[in-house]
This record gives C-alpha cells, sequence and structure tokens, in this order.
C-alpha cells in the first residue's frame, strides 16, 4: 500500500468511503428474481457512494478530501481522475493489489435503479494515522457502509461531527450510533435501525435525516417538532446518485457553520434544502458522478425555490 500524507490544506469534509466503478444498464425493467431481461447499450464510469459523496461535497464549494481504497488497474486510474478533476483533494486516497471496487446497476424507463456491488479494494480500507489526523481537523465528516465496519467506527470515534449515511441498509452497534451526530438514511434504512417508527430513530442518535425519494425528506432532532422539506417536482432520467449527492452536498452546507457544535434546527433545515435541490438537479441526468451538480447551478435553483 503507498504511503499516506496529511493534507496541506486542511478539508472542510472528509469523506471516508467506497469508489467503485460503475458499469450501468438501461433496462424496460428491472428484472425480477429469476427473470432475464435484455439491456441496452453498457456503459462505464466511476462512481460508489464515498466517491459520489465527496464529488458532491467538493461541486458544492467545500474543501474535501476522500479517505479510500483503489486498485492498482484501470478501474483506479479511472476513479482518482474522476475524483480529481472534480476537486477532490486525494492524499489520503490508497492503493492496493486487489481490484477496484465494481458496481453493476441497471436502470428502467422510469430513472429507478438496483445495484449490485462487488466491494473489491473497498474491503481492504483501514483509517491510517494520517487518515485520522485529517478526520479530527475536518469540521464535518462523512461516511457510509460500502467498507468495512471498524473502519467507519474508528472514523465516527476520530472525528468532530459525523455523519453516517447508513447505506446499505443495516443493523447498526449502538456503539457505533453513539458516535453520530447526524444520521441520513431513506426509509428502508431507518426501518433497519429502528423499526416502523421513524421517531424511534432519536433514542440512537441526536438527529436524523429521513429521505423520501421524490417527496423529499423530514428532519428529525431531539426536542423539537418533525420538520418536513418537501421534494421538488422534475422530470427523472437517473436516480442513481441522487441520495449521494444529497449527502454530500448537506455535508458541505453543515461544514459552512461556523461552529459545527452548535448546529441548530434553522442550520439543519437549510442545509436539507440545499441537499433536495442539488438531489432534484442529479436525477436529471444520467450516470453517478457525472450528474452530480456543481455550486453554481445549486445556488440558482435554490434561490428560484426558497429565496
Amino acid at each position: 500500500m503507498e504511503s499516506e500524507v496529511v493534507p496541506e490544506v486542511v478539508p472542510e469534509v472528509v469523506v471516508v468511503g467506497s469508489a467503485n466503478v460503475d458499469l450501468v444498464l438501461p433496462v424496460q425493467r428491472i428484472p425480477r428474481p429469476g427473470e432475464t431481461v435484455l439491456a441496452g447499450v453498457m456503459t462505464r464510469g466511476p462512481g460508489g457512494k464515498g466517491a459520489n459523496q465527496a464529488v458532491a461535497s467538493a461541486r458544492a464549494g467545500a474543501r474535501t478530501a476522500m479517505v479510500a481504497s483503489l486498485g492498482d488497474d484501470d478501474g483506479g486510474a479511472l476513479m482518482r481522475d474522476a475524483l480529481g478533476s472534480s476537486g477532490v483533494d486525494l492524499s489520503l486516497v490508497s492503493a492496493t493489489s486487489a481490484p477496484t471496487g465494481t458496481a453493476i446497476i441497471t436502470v428502467d424507463e422510469s430513472g429507478e435503479n438496483s445495484i449490485v456491488v462487488a466491494p473489491g479494494a473497498n474491503g481492504e480500507l483501514t483509517l491510517s494515522e494520517a487518515a485520522a489526523a485529517a478526520v479530527r481537523a475536518a469540521k464535518v465528516v462523512l461516511a457510509q457502509l460500502e467498507i468495512p465496519f471498524p473502519t467507519v467506527q474508528d472514523a465516527a470515534a476520530a472525528s468532530s461531527y459525523f455523519i453516517l449515511n447508513a447505506a446499505p441498509a443495516a443493523e447498526l452497534p449502538d456503539e457505533l450510533l453513539a458516535e453520530v451526530d447526524l444520521l441520513v438514511v431513506n426509509e428502508t434504512e431507518a426501518e433497519a435501525i429502528a423499526g416502523t417508527d421513524r421517531s424511534a430513530l432519536l433514542k440512537k442518535v441526536p438527529a436524523a435525516v429521513v429521505t423520501l425519494g421524490a417527496a423529499g425528506a423530514v428532519i428529525l432532532t431531539r426536542g423539537d417538532d418533525e420538520i418536513a422539506v418537501p421534494g421538488l417536482p422534475v422530470d427523472v432520467v437517473d436516480t442513481t446518485a441522487a441520495g449521494d449527492t444529497f449527502c454530500g452536498v448537506l455535508a458541505a452546507a453543515l461544514s459552512a457553520v461556523s461552529d459545527t457544535d452548535a448546529i441548530t434546527s434553522s442550520d439543519l433545515t437549510n442545509a436539507v434544502r440545499r441537499a433536495t435541490v442539488a438531489a432534484s438537479l442529479s436525477v436529471q441526468a444520467a450516470g453517478a458522478i457525472p450528474s452530480v451538480p456543481h455550486g453554481d447551478a445549486i445556488d440558482a435553483r435554490y434561490a428560484e425555490v426558497y429565496l
């Protein structure tokens, strides 16, 4: 594994997560169990929850570094190029002999998708001393569950403000949830953690955002009423990166708060609104990283909707 160094410029956001090469197959409908369907022309591009979220954070304007593990192969080169060209600091990305992670994605005519991930190099990701130092220095740290649980736990323990996007869905240990400042989940993921009553999430974490697809999101914080942020109606092309765009832009917006130890309900609401705007822009384009919007587009649409 190659040596790692702390970024020369302290990042505002550190994303600890996965990076995958996406193989995207357009289909009329997502196959049912045991069914075979024919696909259109397959495309190959950069993706992975961690990489998508890091790009979203960087394009939204936050100084962003990524802690990731890539194969020493053409997939790894593809990912490095995609991340670097989006402004993500790569000094904490390591190389390994394992193949770069791969995701096979079917996208139907309505834009809905189904994803199967082969973790590859992602399964070897650990938090080095240099990465831990960057995590401690960052204002916001964001992680997902496409990497080993112990690595997520280490990142959570080292960070001052930790956002966990608990995807893919999993039942999480209490010791990890105890380190989470903000949990971001969809309805399926919320149920895996707390059952059918989403308010029960607040027994485990101080704040949560539950995303509802086209319906938007709800914000849950201890001691406050539930806040609904409606979705924005758009023509959907591909939903692959919508959730990751949401998370990355949310992290970037919260990193702009002067004191992350005192994030208010208003701060969180504004951040979720920006994330919702960004997600609505992402679903109007195909692909994962290629669909992630830039800050100027987010600003313009946010002004149209909320100002």
